[in-house]
């Protein structure tokens, strides 16, 4: 039985729908009745459409691609690519007919990639620095990150809570933590704690700034708690030229 209703403009459906919610989180029970959307998934499409309205002609890579907002930026870019992590496989290889890649030491040439996107992905990497050096590295000039994570540390710093130590075993703080994998039934090892400080360090990493977005728009089906959006653009000339 649903707890909320309405109907409005989904940005992954790109029509008119109904949303409906089944539990007071709305951040994982606020679908659309059309595409099964949830409000971060909408939120993100609604930034890339206000960042980068012309994205249909850009070359956009998707780093771990699962749901409505994959299905639909596949469907209307003719020049999207898709890749999943797989421990042990090289970067710009094909697994199970999957183009591996690991984003934090990407196959991709320089300056190569006009949009990034990844959604919820940078809370099970180890290595942040080393994803968001390739990000930078691979975007083109005035190119873009847009991107989710769960900030759920707010004001509060960001925190490491799994550490890959160099004989390959992991050493977990606290009790492990999963999120939902599309290529693995174990899931994902949460890895990191995220907080607002999140763009110092990006921009400590790879010199590149970011803005978070909140979006609160009932009309849109954009309404929960973790939902922001990260945008992080690269100059279109550097700094010192």
């Amino acid at each position: 039985m649903s707890c909320f209703e309405n109907e409005g403009l989904c940005f992954c459906s790109d029509k008119k729908v109904k949303f409906v919610a089944y539990s007071t989180n709305f951040r994982s029970t606020y679908r659309c009745k059309n595409c099964g959307s949830s409000p971060r998934e909408r939120a993100l499409i609604h930034c890339i459409n206000m960042y980068a309205p012309n994205w249909n002609d850009l070359v956009i890579h998707e780093s771990s691609p699962s749901n409505a907002v994959s299905n639909f930026i596949k469907k209307k870019c003719k020049n999207y690519i898709s890749s999943q992590y797989y421990p042990n496989i090289p970067s710009g290889v094909t697994h199970n007919e999957i183009r591996c890649e690991n984003i934090e030491d990407l196959s991709f040439e320089d300056k190569s990639i006009d949009i990034h996107i990844t959604q919820d992905v940078l809370e099970h990497v180890f290595f942040p620095k080393k994803a968001f050096r390739e990000i930078a590295r691979t975007l083109r000039p005035g190119g873009m990150h847009i991107f989710t994570v769960p900030l759920i540390l707010k004001n509060n710093p960001s925190r490491q809570c799994a550490f890959l130590l160099e004989d390959g075993t992991v050493n977990i703080k606290g009790e492990p933590r999963y999120h939902g994998s599309p290529v693995s039934s174990d899931g994902a090892l949460v890895t990191w704690d995220w907080g607002y400080d999140i763009c110092d360090h990006i921009a400590l990493a790879s010199g590149l700034f970011s803005t978070i977005i909140y979006i609160d728009a009932i009309d849109f089906g954009i309404r929960a708690d973790l939902i922001e959006v990260i945008v992080t653009r690269k100059p279109l000339f550097a700094l010192n030229e």
